[in-house]
């Protein structure tokens, strides 16, 4: 199952593409703004084909507008389905596909120590790192905006309130020696934005947003929320650079298929 040699063929259709639309409606609006909307991660680093695929991802469209999404996404115009054809066509590598399910675990630490043993020990500047983000881990996909708003940390179980996960350590760079233990490279710098810098690429899960987004309406304090609009407004606020997809765990076997090692980040 694992690295199959069959050549990739891409199956988009996962319904009727004339299912009636969605029912509007609304919740307290909490939009991204226009610069968090467009401004996609472009890698700094990698090879030739590491930095094509970056800047292809970079221009991808990415629907964030939604009023209101339904608990299965059945229809292309509900993910991210050009985004998506764009990374299982990477012709670099190698590929691995990193699943990560709990919040808590080493998976960032994981992925940042397979980035540097492929560039540096194994010298591939084309390796692509992906994670396939879904269960408590995924609520470190979604901006503070959402942490705040819909009190994110808590229901995640994270030691902080705010979403450290997506932010930088002060003062690190590319530049960075990559022998320097607290440098850009090392364990002190473990953080989505810093791998999608170079080059790695994380998926959301859009059963992933809506169970999240039922956990949210059902709480008393929230009484009346319809469970579509707040997945809506969660999807809306994913943070940039992300490719949405149905299901993470479906997706998984496709980024197999076209020859993603699997690894377990927990």
């Amino acid at each position: 199952m694992f690295g199959l040699d069959k050549p990739t063929s891409r199956r988009f259709a996962l319904g009727a593409l004339g299912a009636s639309a969605v029912a509007a409606v609304t919740v307290g609006a909490s939009p991204v703004s226009a610069k968090e909307k467009t401004a996609y991660p472009a890698t700094s680093q990698g090879g030739r084909k590491l930095r094509n695929l970056s800047a292809k991802l970079a221009k991808a469209p990415r629907r964030r507008d939604f009023t209101s999404v339904p608990f299965m996404a059945d229809r292309k115009d509900l993910w991210d389905h050009e985004a998506s054809a764009v990374l299982l066509g990477y012709d670099g590598g190698p590929r691995q596909a990193w699943e990560a399910s709990e919040i808590s675990a080493a998976w960032l630490n994981l992925m940042r120590e397979s980035m540097n043993g492929q560039v540096f020990a194994h010298g591939n500047e084309d390796f692509l790192a992906v994670a396939a983000v879904h269960g408590t881990a995924h609520h470190s996909l979604f901006s503070q905006t959402m942490w705040d708003k819909y009190g994110l940390a808590e229901m995640a179980g994270s030691k902080s309130k705010r979403n450290d996960f997506i932010v930088g350590k002060s003062g690190a760079t590319e530049k960075d020696d990559h022998q320097d233990v607290n440098g850009f490279y090392g364990p002190a710098n473990n953080n989505i934005s810093s791998l999608q810098k170079r080059g790695a690429v994380f998926v959301a899960c859009h059963d992933s947003i809506h169970a999240i987004a039922r956990a949210i309406a059902s709480k008393e304090s929230n009484s009346g929320m319809p469970a579509d609009a707040v997945a809506a407004d969660l999807t809306n606020n994913l943070i940039p650079g992300v490719v949405l997809v149905p299901s993470v765990v479906a997706y998984l076997a496709e980024l197999q298929d076209a020859r993603f090692t699997y690894a377990k980040g927990a």
